[in-house]
């Protein structure tokens, strides 16, 4: 049987980081961040990233482990967690992988490979020159000869992908759809006991969300935006697209309403939510751990260490 890890979900602001670190502390573990954007360096108040009164000791892992200019592709982050994840069970403590994050867990937890690539190479400059010149009708008519199925499932505006997929078949010879059958078949890497935190009402997630974007803006969530941008991060790189930076960053270079940023943050950090719940309501093994009007730490704290005693932790 693969290792056992644990593993803790949820939406935002639903207190993972919390319990984490308190089963942590009772299981002598250590955690792993399943977050795509606390992996970025000098992004710590809009990712909510936790601080070290928050960890209290115990060791956090994929925290700051990317700088903001950077790509950092699903295929990256799972490399670096398992490493993280193999060395902490090599010295026979727990794994707590914790984050919301779906792609990044599923994709850890199922054993998938993905087909090597390096967003440099001179073939993908090469690639994506030939799509912004010849278009992405022409380039999807030669994917449809070495890749019929993935070709079949692409517009031609989806340039990104057209690219990837036929990056992937010159490189391997093995088509996308291929190396994506082949990794279902994979054993799983871990065996994990999930558990889901969420809310019993959305209208108390909602006023969670609300709460931690009122103390983010308190922490200094301007200054933050204000000082990447000014560092020279680009505007439009990937790390400048998470919630908050984005919107904070719009008001920054446009009218300065950092108040209706806010707000703007607040929305889209409830739309984010809704996603992420019905992303994780999918695993039908996972362990609901459900907050009331007024939170209950004793009680999700107690049932956490009996789910944990019930598989063998």
């Amino acid at each position: 049987m693969p290792p056992k890890i644990l593993v803790i979900t949820g939406p935002t602001a639903s207190g993972k980081t919390w319990l984490a670190v308190e089963l942590a502390k009772r299981y002598n573990g250590e955690v792993v961040s399943a977050d795509s954007m606390q992996i970025y360096r000098r992004m710590d108040i809009g990712t909510a990233k936790p601080t070290q009164e928050e960890m209290q000791g115990v060791p956090h892992h994929m925290l700051d482990v990317a700088g903001p200019e950077e790509a950092f592709s699903v295929a990256r982050y799972v490399d670096m967690a398992a490493d993280c994840v193999n060395d902490i069970l090599s010295r026979k403590k727990l794994p707590i992988l914790a984050g919301g994050t779906g792609l990044y867990i599923d994709s850890l937890l199922s054993g998938r490979t993905f087909a090597a690539f390096d967003e440099s190479s001179p073939l993908r400059a090469e690639l994506e020159a030939r799509y912004t010149k010849e278009g992405g009708k022409a380039l999807l008519a030669e994917l449809s000869q070495a890749d019929p199925d993935t070709a079949a499932r692409l517009h031609p505006n989806d340039g990104k992908r057209i690219v990837r997929a036929l990056e992937v078949f010159l490189t391997t010879g093995k088509t996308i759809t291929a190396h994506n059958e082949d990794t279902k078949i994979a054993p799983p890497r871990y065996t994990p006991l999930t558990l889901n935190l969420d809310f019993q009402r959305r209208e108390d997630m909602w006023d969670r969300i609300d709460r931690r974007v009122d103390r983010m803006m308190a922490d200094g969530l301007v200054e933050e935006v204000r000082a990447l941008l000014d560092s020279g991060v680009p505007e439009h790189c990937t790390a400048m697209q998470a919630i908050g930076y984005k919107e904070m960053a719009a008001a920054i270079r446009g009218d300065g309403d950092t108040a209706a940023a806010a707000a703007q943050i607040k929305l889209r950090s409830r739309q984010y939510a809704k996603r992420q719940r019905t992303w994780f309501r999918r695993n039908t093994e996972a362990k609901p751990l459900l907050w009331g009007p007024v939170p209950n730490f004793t009680a999700v704290l107690h049932r956490s260490t009996e789910y944990l005693e019930e598989f063998g932790i």
